[in-house]
């Protein structure tokens, strides 16, 4: 696995961005504390084991590593990450409640009619922590062994077929349909509470196909149990490169990129560069938050 890269800009860019609201409460009720003065919260809205959690779970080592102060990492899945998301909306401003996601805290203010939270009003970005994308995986045992027999089995047997994802709204789950749109197929959708319940599910012959995470998936496709036959990708994964991206494998137009972030209730950053100097990236990081998706880990 690929190490973490560029941990400076990161725990530069977390310090600016939440630490403000912090050191203006204390400047009025007393001494200023060095933040972090307690555990910080990272809620992750699926289940452990996924490729969220996983990165979340990178994340809060360093950051351990960086602060000397427990970043705890707290599962609430449920609702398609609208339960972590609501909570973390609510949450005060204060640095010590944040949210890891997705693109799916982003997909679900048009998959709900009444998302419980707006995710331009109330959240403040942190920082893209990682970029990746979704495997196409099946189970050893399916009879499909690339991509086009796969394509070919199920135009053979519409709605016989079943895919899992780690929720609705998920990348998973808009990749799965993005593939059936391109391939004029028929296959029924299972949704998961997480990629892990997701994988466990696959591992058991109840569904029959699934886009998954490299990270949260590899070490299935490399004990033989799962077969990976494509990447959603513009390019391959380094986990994994002798998986051909759908392109090659002869499917167009499934890309569908994916990136993890954090956000902080979004009152978090107000006028954080000016009350916190000693948090703000040196003169020669210019531009940092421009390249942070670049600079950060590609699995």
């Amino acid at each position: 696995m690929p190490g973490i890269r560029s941990t400076p800009w990161l725990i530069a860019l977390l310090l600016v961005v939440i630490c403000a609201p912090a050191r203006a409460q204390t400047a009025s009720t007393g001494p200023e504390q060095a933040y972090p003065a307690k555990p910080v919260r990272l809620l992750v809205g699926f289940t452990p084991g996924g490729g969220v959690d996983i990165n979340a779970r990178l994340l809060a080592s360093k950051l351990f590593e960086l602060l000397g102060q427990q970043v705890v990492v707290e599962n609430r899945p449920g609702a398609g990450t609208n339960i972590a998301n609501e909570y973390v909306a609510r949450s005060a401003p204060d640095g010590y409640t944040l949210l890891f996601n997705s693109p799916a805290v982003a997909i679900n203010m048009s998959l709900y009619s009444k998302p419980p939270y707006d995710a331009l009003r109330d959240f403040a970005g942190v920082s893209v922590f990682s970029e990746s994308t979704n495997l196409l995986v099946v189970p050893a045992s399916l009879a499909a062994k690339s991509l086009q027999e796969l394509v070919a089995l199920a135009r053979a047997r519409p709605g016989a077929l079943n895919y899992s994802s780690a929720g609705a709204g998920s990348t998973q789950h808009l990749a799965a349909e993005l593939f059936k749109l391109r391939t004029g197929t028929s296959i029924v959708h299972v949704p998961y509470k997480g990629s892990a319940p997701s994988i466990a599910a696959l591992l058991a012959g109840d569904v029959q196909l699934s886009f998954i995470n490299p990270v949260a998936v590899g070490q299935h496709v490399k004990s033989g149990r799962l077969r990976a036959l494509a990447v959603a990708g513009a390019r391959r994964t380094g986990l994994m490169p002798e998986v051909p991206t759908m392109k090659e494998a002869g499917v167009e137009g499934v890309e569908v990129p994916l990136w993890f972030g954090m956000l902080a209730p979004a009152a978090s950053g107000s006028s954080s560069r000016a009350r916190s100097p000693s948090a703000t990236p040196p003169r020669n990081s210019t531009g940092c938050c421009a390249k942070t998706s670049r600079a950060g880990p590609r699995w």
